[in-house]
Protein backbone atom coordinates (compact mmCIF):
# COMPACT_ATOMS: atom_id res chain seq x y z
CA UNK A 1 0.00 0.00 0.00
CA UNK A 2 1.44 3.51 -0.88
CA UNK A 3 0.07 7.30 -0.68
CA UNK A 4 0.08 9.18 -3.80
CA UNK A 5 -0.21 12.83 -3.70
CA UNK A 6 -1.86 14.78 -6.97
CA UNK A 7 -2.35 18.11 -7.29
CA UNK A 8 -5.31 19.06 -9.29
CA UNK A 9 -6.43 21.88 -11.14
CA UNK A 10 -10.15 23.40 -11.79
CA UNK A 11 -11.67 22.92 -9.15
CA UNK A 12 -13.96 25.54 -7.64
CA UNK A 13 -15.91 24.45 -4.94
CA UNK A 14 -17.49 21.58 -2.25
CA UNK A 15 -19.06 19.53 -5.30
CA UNK A 16 -16.03 19.71 -7.57
CA UNK A 17 -14.06 18.18 -4.52
CA UNK A 18 -16.94 15.62 -4.42
CA UNK A 19 -16.64 14.69 -8.37
CA UNK A 20 -12.46 14.23 -8.09
CA UNK A 21 -13.24 12.09 -4.97
CA UNK A 22 -15.72 9.79 -6.54
CA UNK A 23 -13.48 9.54 -10.18
CA UNK A 24 -10.33 8.81 -8.27
CA UNK A 25 -12.45 6.18 -5.87
CA UNK A 26 -13.80 4.18 -8.86
CA UNK A 27 -9.87 3.26 -9.69
CA UNK A 28 -9.35 -0.49 -8.98
CA UNK A 29 -6.79 -0.81 -6.70
CA UNK A 30 -7.71 2.60 -4.53
CA UNK A 31 -8.42 2.36 -1.05
CA UNK A 32 -8.65 5.61 0.74
CA UNK A 33 -8.88 9.69 -0.89
CA UNK A 34 -8.91 12.47 0.23
CA UNK A 35 -9.28 15.89 -1.33
CA UNK A 36 -9.08 19.56 -0.67
CA UNK A 37 -10.49 22.27 -3.27
CA UNK A 38 -8.47 24.58 -0.87
CA UNK A 39 -5.17 22.82 -1.31
CA UNK A 40 -5.92 21.98 -5.14
CA UNK A 41 -4.40 18.40 -3.90
CA UNK A 42 -5.69 15.08 -3.56
CA UNK A 43 -3.82 12.00 -1.25
CA UNK A 44 -4.74 8.85 -2.79
CA UNK A 45 -4.14 5.11 -1.03
CA UNK A 46 -3.67 2.75 -3.63
CA UNK A 47 -2.28 -1.05 -4.39
CA UNK A 48 -0.71 -2.17 -7.38
CA UNK A 49 -1.78 0.81 -9.15
CA UNK A 50 0.67 3.67 -11.41
CA UNK A 51 0.23 7.30 -10.84
CA UNK A 52 -0.64 7.66 -14.09
CA UNK A 53 -4.25 6.10 -13.76
CA UNK A 54 -5.25 8.14 -10.99
CA UNK A 55 -4.25 11.32 -13.52
CA UNK A 56 -5.99 9.59 -16.20
CA UNK A 57 -9.18 9.26 -13.96
CA UNK A 58 -9.10 12.94 -12.76
CA UNK A 59 -8.96 13.90 -16.39
CA UNK A 60 -12.09 12.16 -17.27
CA UNK A 61 -13.78 13.56 -14.69
CA UNK A 62 -13.15 17.25 -16.38
CA UNK A 63 -10.36 18.20 -13.78
CA UNK A 64 -6.03 18.54 -14.26
CA UNK A 65 -4.18 16.44 -12.34
CA UNK A 66 -0.40 15.96 -12.13
CA UNK A 67 1.49 14.01 -9.40
CA UNK A 68 3.51 15.52 -6.64
CA UNK A 69 5.54 13.03 -4.94
CA UNK A 70 4.61 9.67 -3.16
CA UNK A 71 4.51 9.47 0.32
CA UNK A 72 7.40 8.29 2.40
CA UNK A 73 9.76 7.95 -0.50
CA UNK A 74 11.85 11.16 -1.88
CA UNK A 75 14.23 8.33 -3.46
CA UNK A 76 11.27 7.83 -6.19
CA UNK A 77 10.56 11.73 -6.56
CA UNK A 78 11.19 12.88 -10.13
CA UNK A 79 14.25 13.53 -11.17
CA UNK A 80 14.36 16.78 -13.68
CA UNK A 81 17.84 17.35 -15.37
CA UNK A 82 17.43 21.31 -17.21
CA UNK A 83 20.29 22.77 -19.00
CA UNK A 84 19.79 26.77 -18.74
CA UNK A 85 19.03 28.95 -15.96
CA UNK A 86 17.52 31.86 -17.95
CA UNK A 87 13.70 32.62 -18.00
CA UNK A 88 12.56 29.11 -18.89
CA UNK A 89 14.68 27.18 -16.52
CA UNK A 90 13.52 28.81 -13.81
CA UNK A 91 10.18 28.77 -14.68
CA UNK A 92 10.21 25.16 -15.02
CA UNK A 93 12.43 24.37 -11.92
CA UNK A 94 9.98 26.03 -9.65
CA UNK A 95 6.69 24.38 -11.05
CA UNK A 96 8.11 20.95 -11.07
CA UNK A 97 9.82 21.30 -7.23
CA UNK A 98 6.17 22.48 -6.30
CA UNK A 99 5.05 18.85 -8.09
CA UNK A 100 7.48 16.93 -5.61
CA UNK A 101 10.16 16.51 -8.80
CA UNK A 102 13.59 17.00 -7.93
CA UNK A 103 15.91 19.07 -9.93
CA UNK A 104 19.28 19.47 -11.50
CA UNK A 105 20.11 22.66 -12.88
CA UNK A 106 23.40 22.89 -15.21
CA UNK A 107 24.55 26.37 -16.46
CA UNK A 108 27.74 26.94 -18.73
CA UNK A 109 27.63 30.61 -18.39
CA UNK A 110 26.01 33.45 -16.41
CA UNK A 111 23.22 32.55 -14.14
CA UNK A 112 19.77 34.50 -15.37
CA UNK A 113 20.46 34.09 -18.93
CA UNK A 114 19.47 36.54 -21.59
CA UNK A 115 17.27 39.01 -20.14
CA UNK A 116 17.87 39.71 -16.68
CA UNK A 117 22.05 39.59 -17.78
CA UNK A 118 22.48 40.65 -21.78
CA UNK A 119 18.43 41.49 -22.65
CA UNK A 120 15.19 42.66 -21.55
CA UNK A 121 17.02 44.44 -18.34
CA UNK A 122 19.84 46.11 -19.19
CA UNK A 123 18.32 47.69 -23.00
CA UNK A 124 15.73 49.05 -20.80
CA UNK A 125 17.45 50.87 -18.49
CA UNK A 126 19.46 52.01 -21.49
CA UNK A 127 16.62 52.69 -23.41
CA UNK A 128 14.72 54.90 -20.77
CA UNK A 129 18.22 56.93 -19.84
CA UNK A 130 17.76 57.70 -23.38
CA UNK A 131 14.68 58.67 -23.79
CA UNK A 132 15.13 61.38 -20.91
CA UNK A 133 18.04 62.56 -22.35
CA UNK A 134 16.22 63.51 -25.75
CA UNK A 135 13.20 64.78 -24.20
CA UNK A 136 15.28 67.88 -23.00
CA UNK A 137 16.18 68.74 -26.16
CA UNK A 138 13.51 67.72 -27.99
CA UNK A 139 10.18 67.94 -26.37
CA UNK A 140 7.31 69.99 -28.06
CA UNK A 141 6.35 71.91 -24.60
CA UNK A 142 6.64 75.49 -24.96
CA UNK A 143 7.47 77.40 -21.75
CA UNK A 144 9.68 74.63 -20.80
CA UNK A 145 13.87 75.25 -21.44
CA UNK A 146 15.17 73.13 -24.39
CA UNK A 147 19.11 72.24 -23.73
CA UNK A 148 21.09 69.15 -24.71
CA UNK A 149 22.27 67.57 -21.42
CA UNK A 150 25.39 66.43 -20.32
CA UNK A 151 25.93 62.84 -20.89
CA UNK A 152 27.96 60.46 -18.78
CA UNK A 153 27.73 57.12 -20.53
CA UNK A 154 30.35 55.39 -17.99
CA UNK A 155 27.79 56.19 -15.40
CA UNK A 156 24.66 55.39 -16.77
CA UNK A 157 26.40 51.93 -17.34
CA UNK A 158 27.53 51.51 -13.70
CA UNK A 159 23.23 52.24 -12.96
CA UNK A 160 22.27 49.76 -15.44
CA UNK A 161 24.19 47.40 -14.62
CA UNK A 162 23.95 47.73 -10.56
CA UNK A 163 20.10 46.95 -11.59
CA UNK A 164 21.67 43.44 -13.32
CA UNK A 165 22.97 42.59 -10.46
CA UNK A 166 20.89 43.11 -8.21
CA UNK A 167 17.56 40.95 -9.78
CA UNK A 168 20.42 38.38 -10.60
CA UNK A 169 20.78 37.90 -7.38
CA UNK A 170 16.87 38.47 -5.88
CA UNK A 171 15.53 36.80 -8.95
CA UNK A 172 17.89 34.00 -9.84
CA UNK A 173 20.55 33.49 -6.86
CA UNK A 174 18.83 33.22 -4.00
CA UNK A 175 15.96 31.06 -5.86
CA UNK A 176 18.75 28.44 -5.48
CA UNK A 177 19.59 29.08 -2.04
CA UNK A 178 16.05 28.72 -0.73
CA UNK A 179 15.05 25.97 -2.55
CA UNK A 180 16.87 22.70 -1.29
CA UNK A 181 14.85 20.85 -4.12
CA UNK A 182 17.00 22.33 -6.72
CA UNK A 183 20.88 21.60 -6.98
CA UNK A 184 23.21 24.02 -9.56
CA UNK A 185 26.12 22.94 -11.13
CA UNK A 186 28.31 25.19 -13.21
CA UNK A 187 29.27 23.72 -16.36
CA UNK A 188 29.16 22.21 -20.22
CA UNK A 189 26.07 19.92 -20.96
CA UNK A 190 25.87 16.96 -23.62
CA UNK A 191 23.96 14.01 -24.25
CA UNK A 192 25.77 11.09 -23.79
CA UNK A 193 22.05 8.87 -24.12
CA UNK A 194 18.60 9.42 -24.02
CA UNK A 195 18.86 8.96 -19.97
CA UNK A 196 22.12 11.01 -19.38
CA UNK A 197 24.16 13.90 -19.27
CA UNK A 198 28.03 14.23 -19.67
CA UNK A 199 28.57 17.44 -17.52
CA UNK A 200 32.52 19.14 -17.90
CA UNK A 201 32.15 20.90 -14.76
CA UNK A 202 34.09 24.32 -14.51
CA UNK A 203 36.49 22.98 -11.77
CA UNK A 204 37.69 20.15 -14.65
CA UNK A 205 35.55 17.09 -13.01
CA UNK A 206 33.28 15.63 -15.73
CA UNK A 207 30.48 14.10 -14.36
CA UNK A 208 27.46 12.32 -15.16
CA UNK A 209 23.77 13.10 -14.50
CA UNK A 210 20.72 10.66 -15.24
CA UNK A 211 17.24 11.92 -14.98
CA UNK A 212 13.97 10.64 -15.51
CA UNK A 213 13.11 14.30 -17.72
CA UNK A 214 14.89 16.61 -19.38
CA UNK A 215 14.42 20.32 -20.09
CA UNK A 216 16.45 21.88 -22.86
CA UNK A 217 16.66 26.11 -21.82
CA UNK A 218 20.11 26.78 -23.13
CA UNK A 219 18.95 30.47 -24.60
CA UNK A 220 20.29 31.90 -28.25
CA UNK A 221 22.80 34.12 -29.30
CA UNK A 222 23.56 37.05 -31.45
CA UNK A 223 23.76 35.40 -35.03
CA UNK A 224 26.23 36.90 -37.58
CA UNK A 225 25.66 36.98 -41.03
CA UNK A 226 28.98 35.85 -43.33
CA UNK A 227 29.79 38.53 -44.98
CA UNK A 228 33.09 38.89 -46.04
CA UNK A 229 35.18 40.66 -43.42
CA UNK A 230 32.82 40.71 -40.70
CA UNK A 231 34.38 38.09 -38.50
CA UNK A 232 37.95 39.68 -38.13
CA UNK A 233 36.30 43.21 -37.43
CA UNK A 234 35.83 43.99 -33.73
CA UNK A 235 32.02 44.57 -34.30
CA UNK A 236 29.91 44.98 -31.42
CA UNK A 237 26.97 42.59 -30.52
CA UNK A 238 23.75 43.77 -28.50
CA UNK A 239 25.95 42.53 -25.47
CA UNK A 240 28.68 45.22 -26.17
CA UNK A 241 26.87 47.99 -26.95
CA UNK A 242 24.61 47.91 -23.84
CA UNK A 243 28.11 48.20 -21.91
CA UNK A 244 29.84 50.52 -23.94
CA UNK A 245 30.82 53.24 -21.94
CA UNK A 246 31.33 55.51 -24.49
CA UNK A 247 29.16 56.72 -27.29
CA UNK A 248 30.24 56.64 -30.81
CA UNK A 249 30.63 59.44 -33.29
CA UNK A 250 29.03 57.33 -36.13
CA UNK A 251 27.43 54.33 -35.12
CA UNK A 252 26.44 51.68 -38.00
CA UNK A 253 23.38 49.57 -37.11
CA UNK A 254 23.81 46.02 -39.06
CA UNK A 255 20.06 45.28 -38.92
CA UNK A 256 16.40 46.87 -39.03
CA UNK A 257 14.54 44.72 -36.63
CA UNK A 258 14.09 44.74 -32.68
CA UNK A 259 17.69 44.78 -31.09
CA UNK A 260 18.70 47.03 -33.79
CA UNK A 261 16.57 49.25 -33.49
CA UNK A 262 16.29 49.50 -30.00
CA UNK A 263 19.47 50.30 -29.06
CA UNK A 264 20.16 52.25 -32.54
CA UNK A 265 17.85 54.68 -31.37
CA UNK A 266 18.89 54.77 -27.65
CA UNK A 267 22.50 55.76 -29.08
CA UNK A 268 20.64 58.40 -31.30
CA UNK A 269 19.34 59.75 -28.71
CA UNK A 270 22.44 59.78 -26.64
CA UNK A 271 24.17 61.70 -29.56
CA UNK A 272 25.51 59.70 -31.63
CA UNK A 273 25.46 59.89 -35.60
CA UNK A 274 23.35 56.44 -36.57
CA UNK A 275 23.31 54.88 -39.70
CA UNK A 276 20.77 51.80 -39.94
CA UNK A 277 21.13 49.26 -42.87
CA UNK A 278 18.94 46.50 -43.82
CA UNK A 279 18.77 43.75 -46.43
CA UNK A 280 14.71 44.33 -46.81
CA UNK A 281 12.93 46.66 -44.95
CA UNK A 282 12.73 47.58 -41.27
CA UNK A 283 10.83 44.68 -39.17
CA UNK A 284 10.07 42.60 -42.22
CA UNK A 285 7.90 40.43 -40.13
CA UNK A 286 5.58 42.75 -38.62
CA UNK A 287 2.51 44.69 -40.26
CA UNK A 288 4.25 46.24 -43.50
CA UNK A 289 2.82 49.86 -42.01
CA UNK A 290 4.85 49.69 -39.22
CA UNK A 291 8.37 49.56 -40.85
CA UNK A 292 7.45 53.08 -43.04
CA UNK A 293 6.06 55.00 -39.95
CA UNK A 294 9.14 53.57 -38.01
CA UNK A 295 11.41 54.71 -41.14
CA UNK A 296 9.78 58.29 -41.07
CA UNK A 297 10.30 58.44 -37.42
CA UNK A 298 13.83 58.05 -37.13
CA UNK A 299 14.56 59.63 -40.47
CA UNK A 300 13.05 62.99 -38.99
CA UNK A 301 15.17 62.22 -35.75
CA UNK A 302 18.24 62.22 -38.16
CA UNK A 303 19.07 58.80 -38.74
CA UNK A 304 19.75 57.41 -41.96
CA UNK A 305 18.10 54.52 -43.23
CA UNK A 306 19.24 51.84 -45.62
CA UNK A 307 16.77 49.44 -46.97
CA UNK A 308 16.94 46.80 -49.46
CA UNK A 309 20.74 47.18 -48.85
CA UNK A 310 22.71 43.98 -49.46
CA UNK A 311 26.51 44.63 -47.74
CA UNK A 312 29.29 43.03 -49.71
CA UNK A 313 31.99 43.14 -47.23
CA UNK A 314 33.29 44.62 -44.03
CA UNK A 315 36.27 46.01 -43.05
CA UNK A 316 38.33 47.97 -40.27
CA UNK A 317 41.06 49.62 -40.03
CA UNK A 318 42.45 52.14 -37.56
CA UNK A 319 39.32 52.13 -35.28
CA UNK A 320 37.22 53.06 -38.60
CA UNK A 321 34.79 50.50 -39.62
CA UNK A 322 34.12 50.78 -43.88
CA UNK A 323 31.03 48.68 -45.28
CA UNK A 324 30.93 48.29 -48.95
CA UNK A 325 27.09 48.26 -49.70
CA UNK A 326 27.16 48.67 -53.31
CA UNK A 327 25.63 52.16 -54.00
CA UNK A 328 26.59 53.36 -50.91
CA UNK A 329 30.21 53.11 -49.04
CA UNK A 330 29.57 54.06 -45.32
CA UNK A 331 31.92 54.53 -42.47
CA UNK A 332 32.08 54.27 -39.04
CA UNK A 333 34.05 54.25 -35.71
CA UNK A 334 31.51 51.54 -34.34
CA UNK A 335 29.65 48.56 -35.74
CA UNK A 336 26.93 47.04 -34.12
CA UNK A 337 25.69 43.50 -35.98
CA UNK A 338 22.08 43.06 -34.60
CA UNK A 339 20.95 40.31 -37.54
CA UNK A 340 18.89 38.08 -35.49
CA UNK A 341 19.65 35.63 -32.70
CA UNK A 342 20.38 31.70 -32.96
CA UNK A 343 19.79 28.96 -30.78
CA UNK A 344 22.36 27.54 -28.31
CA UNK A 345 22.13 24.26 -28.94
CA UNK A 346 25.15 23.32 -30.48
CA UNK A 347 27.86 20.74 -28.93
CA UNK A 348 24.32 19.50 -26.63
CA UNK A 349 24.37 16.05 -28.69
CA UNK A 350 20.68 16.53 -29.61
CA UNK A 351 20.96 14.80 -32.92
CA UNK A 352 22.72 11.46 -30.89
CA UNK A 353 19.70 11.05 -29.18
CA UNK A 354 17.10 11.85 -32.40
CA UNK A 355 16.29 14.94 -31.06
CA UNK A 356 14.83 17.06 -33.93
CA UNK A 357 15.87 20.59 -34.60
CA UNK A 358 15.29 22.97 -37.88
CA UNK A 359 17.47 24.36 -39.69
CA UNK A 360 19.01 27.11 -37.56
CA UNK A 361 19.45 24.40 -34.80
CA UNK A 362 15.91 25.28 -33.16
CA UNK A 363 14.30 22.98 -30.95
CA UNK A 364 10.80 21.64 -32.58
CA UNK A 365 8.51 21.39 -29.76
CA UNK A 366 5.06 20.67 -29.57
CA UNK A 367 2.00 22.72 -28.27
CA UNK A 368 3.03 20.78 -24.95
CA UNK A 369 6.95 21.82 -25.10
CA UNK A 370 7.59 18.01 -25.77
CA UNK A 371 10.51 16.99 -28.80
CA UNK A 372 10.68 14.43 -31.10
CA UNK A 373 12.24 12.37 -28.03
CA UNK A 374 9.06 11.79 -25.49
CA UNK A 375 11.02 12.50 -21.95
CA UNK A 376 12.94 15.95 -23.77
CA UNK A 377 11.09 18.78 -23.37
CA UNK A 378 12.21 22.31 -24.43
CA UNK A 379 11.40 25.80 -23.79
CA UNK A 380 12.86 29.64 -24.75
CA UNK A 381 14.81 30.79 -27.64
CA UNK A 382 16.51 27.65 -27.95
CA UNK A 383 12.92 26.32 -29.78
CA UNK A 384 10.82 27.41 -32.66
CA UNK A 385 8.71 29.55 -30.74
CA UNK A 386 9.06 33.34 -30.45
CA UNK A 387 11.78 34.81 -29.00
CA UNK A 388 10.13 36.36 -25.89
CA UNK A 389 11.04 36.15 -21.91
CA UNK A 390 7.72 35.99 -21.06
CA UNK A 391 7.03 33.07 -23.51
CA UNK A 392 10.20 31.30 -22.23
CA UNK A 393 8.35 31.51 -18.48
CA UNK A 394 5.10 30.22 -19.93
CA UNK A 395 6.78 27.71 -21.90
CA UNK A 396 8.90 26.17 -18.87
CA UNK A 397 5.60 26.52 -16.69
CA UNK A 398 3.91 24.54 -19.13
CA UNK A 399 6.66 22.22 -19.76
CA UNK A 400 6.92 21.44 -15.89
CA UNK A 401 3.41 20.38 -15.42
CA UNK A 402 3.63 17.87 -18.77
CA UNK A 403 6.52 16.44 -17.32
CA UNK A 404 4.84 15.68 -13.82
CA UNK A 405 2.27 14.36 -16.05
CA UNK A 406 -0.15 16.93 -16.23
CA UNK A 407 -1.99 17.97 -19.54
CA UNK A 408 -0.76 21.94 -20.35
CA UNK A 409 -0.48 23.23 -23.96
CA UNK A 410 1.05 27.02 -24.56
CA UNK A 411 -1.78 29.07 -26.78
CA UNK A 412 0.15 31.63 -28.55
CA UNK A 413 -2.96 32.78 -30.72
CA UNK A 414 -2.72 36.25 -28.66
CA UNK A 415 0.24 36.69 -28.08
CA UNK A 416 1.52 40.23 -27.20
CA UNK A 417 4.50 41.85 -28.50
CA UNK A 418 6.38 45.04 -28.21
CA UNK A 419 9.55 46.80 -29.24
CA UNK A 420 10.69 49.05 -26.92
CA UNK A 421 11.54 51.89 -28.99
CA UNK A 422 10.00 55.70 -29.21
CA UNK A 423 7.11 55.36 -29.86
CA UNK A 424 7.20 51.79 -29.13
CA UNK A 425 5.84 49.10 -31.37
CA UNK A 426 3.01 46.44 -30.36
CA UNK A 427 1.18 43.79 -31.69
CA UNK A 428 -1.00 41.26 -31.04
CA UNK A 429 -2.90 38.50 -33.74
CA UNK A 430 -2.86 38.18 -37.32
CA UNK A 431 -1.69 41.04 -39.94
CA UNK A 432 -4.01 41.31 -43.21
CA UNK A 433 -1.21 39.20 -44.81
CA UNK A 434 -1.43 36.46 -42.56
CA UNK A 435 -5.39 36.27 -41.96
CA UNK A 436 -5.49 35.84 -45.92
CA UNK A 437 -2.89 33.19 -46.14
CA UNK A 438 -5.34 31.56 -43.29
CA UNK A 439 -8.51 31.55 -45.82
CA UNK A 440 -9.76 34.40 -43.59
CA UNK A 441 -11.57 37.44 -45.45
CA UNK A 442 -10.08 40.26 -43.55
CA UNK A 443 -10.77 44.13 -43.61
CA UNK A 444 -8.60 47.03 -41.31
CA UNK A 445 -8.83 50.01 -40.49
CA UNK A 446 -6.17 52.62 -39.46
CA UNK A 447 -6.42 55.02 -36.73
CA UNK A 448 -3.71 57.96 -36.89
CA UNK A 449 -3.04 59.64 -33.23
CA UNK A 450 -3.71 62.77 -34.37
CA UNK A 451 -7.32 61.25 -33.45
CA UNK A 452 -6.33 60.00 -29.71
CA UNK A 453 -7.01 62.73 -27.71
CA UNK A 454 -3.89 61.69 -25.11
CA UNK A 455 -1.64 62.23 -28.43
CA UNK A 456 -2.74 65.64 -28.54
CA UNK A 457 -2.29 66.22 -24.95
CA UNK A 458 1.73 65.04 -25.15
CA UNK A 459 2.21 66.82 -28.39
CA UNK A 460 2.90 63.80 -30.07
CA UNK A 461 1.07 62.22 -32.70
CA UNK A 462 3.59 60.13 -34.39
CA UNK A 463 2.32 56.50 -35.28
CA UNK A 464 -1.04 54.71 -35.43
CA UNK A 465 -2.97 52.13 -34.47
CA UNK A 466 -4.43 49.78 -36.73
CA UNK A 467 -7.07 46.89 -36.39
CA UNK A 468 -7.82 43.47 -38.30
CA UNK A 469 -11.25 42.23 -38.61
CA UNK A 470 -12.81 39.67 -40.01
CA UNK A 471 -15.18 40.99 -42.60
CA UNK A 472 -18.87 38.97 -42.27
CA UNK A 473 -18.28 38.75 -38.32
CA UNK A 474 -16.33 41.81 -37.29
CA UNK A 475 -14.47 39.13 -35.64
CA UNK A 476 -11.08 40.71 -34.38
CA UNK A 477 -8.35 39.15 -35.62
CA UNK A 478 -5.13 41.44 -34.93
CA UNK A 479 -4.15 45.18 -33.81
CA UNK A 480 -1.04 46.50 -34.57
CA UNK A 481 0.58 50.03 -33.43
CA UNK A 482 2.88 52.31 -33.32
CA UNK A 483 2.66 54.97 -30.16
CA UNK A 484 3.47 56.17 -27.09
CA UNK A 485 3.39 53.76 -24.69
CA UNK A 486 2.17 50.94 -27.03
CA UNK A 487 3.20 48.17 -24.64
CA UNK A 488 0.35 48.74 -22.22
CA UNK A 489 -2.84 48.99 -25.00
CA UNK A 490 -1.63 45.72 -26.23
CA UNK A 491 -2.36 43.92 -23.58
CA UNK A 492 -5.92 44.84 -23.30
CA UNK A 493 -5.77 44.13 -27.44
CA UNK A 494 -4.58 40.66 -26.60
CA UNK A 495 -7.27 40.09 -23.91
CA UNK A 496 -9.62 40.81 -26.82
CA UNK A 497 -8.57 38.67 -29.12
CA UNK A 498 -8.91 35.67 -26.03
CA UNK A 499 -12.35 36.79 -25.52
CA UNK A 500 -12.89 36.43 -29.11
CA UNK A 501 -14.54 40.16 -29.28
CA UNK A 502 -15.73 41.90 -32.03
CA UNK A 503 -14.89 45.41 -33.62
CA UNK A 504 -18.36 46.30 -32.30
CA UNK A 505 -18.05 44.82 -28.51
CA UNK A 506 -14.99 46.59 -28.47
CA UNK A 507 -16.18 49.95 -29.90
CA UNK A 508 -19.24 49.98 -27.32
CA UNK A 509 -16.41 49.33 -24.08
CA UNK A 510 -15.69 52.02 -21.64
CA UNK A 511 -12.51 53.19 -21.76
CA UNK A 512 -10.97 56.13 -19.83
CA UNK A 513 -10.44 59.07 -21.17
CA UNK A 514 -6.87 60.46 -22.00
CA UNK A 515 -5.32 57.91 -22.27
CA UNK A 516 -3.75 55.86 -25.11
CA UNK A 517 -5.70 52.81 -24.77
CA UNK A 518 -8.42 54.65 -25.63
CA UNK A 519 -7.02 54.35 -29.18
CA UNK A 520 -8.33 51.20 -29.55
CA UNK A 521 -12.20 51.94 -29.24
CA UNK A 522 -11.50 54.72 -31.49
CA UNK A 523 -10.23 52.43 -33.92
CA UNK A 524 -12.71 49.47 -33.67
CA UNK A 525 -15.37 52.83 -34.26
CA UNK A 526 -14.04 53.45 -37.58
CA UNK A 527 -15.42 50.39 -38.70
CA UNK A 528 -18.39 52.01 -38.74
CA UNK A 529 -18.64 55.79 -38.14
CA UNK A 530 -15.99 58.91 -38.93
CA UNK A 531 -14.77 59.42 -35.38
CA UNK A 532 -13.61 62.64 -36.09
CA UNK A 533 -16.94 63.64 -36.16
CA UNK A 534 -17.44 62.96 -32.36
CA UNK A 535 -16.81 64.86 -29.38
CA UNK A 536 -13.93 63.93 -27.24
CA UNK A 537 -15.43 60.94 -25.23
CA UNK A 538 -18.10 59.93 -27.32
CA UNK A 539 -19.14 56.32 -26.66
Amino acid sequence: MSTVALRITGMTCGECERHVKEALTGVPGVTQVEVSQREASAQVEASGIEPEALVAAVKTAGYGASVSKREGAPSEALHVAIVGSGGAAFAAAIRATEGGARITMIERGTLGGTCVNLGCVPSKVMIRGADIAHLQSAHAFEGVERRRPAIRRAAMVAQQQGLVEALRQAKYASVLENNAAIRFVQGKARFKSPQALGVARSDGREEEVRADRFLIATGASPAVPPIPGLAAAPYWTSAEALAAEEIPEHLIVLGGSAVGLEIGQAFLHLGARVTFVELLTLLPRMDSAIGEEVRRILEAEGARVLVNAHVRSVSCQDGRFALDAGAEKLSGDRLLVATGRRPNTDGLGLSEIGVATDRGGAVIVDERLRSSVPHVYAAGDCTDQPQFVYVAAAAGTRAAVNMLGGDAALDLSAMPAVIFTTPQIASAGLTEQEARDRGLSPESRTLTLDNVPRALANFDTRGFVKMVAEARTGRLLGVHAVAAEAGELIQAAALALRANMTVADLGGELFPYLTMVEGLKLCAQTFTKDVKQLSCCAG
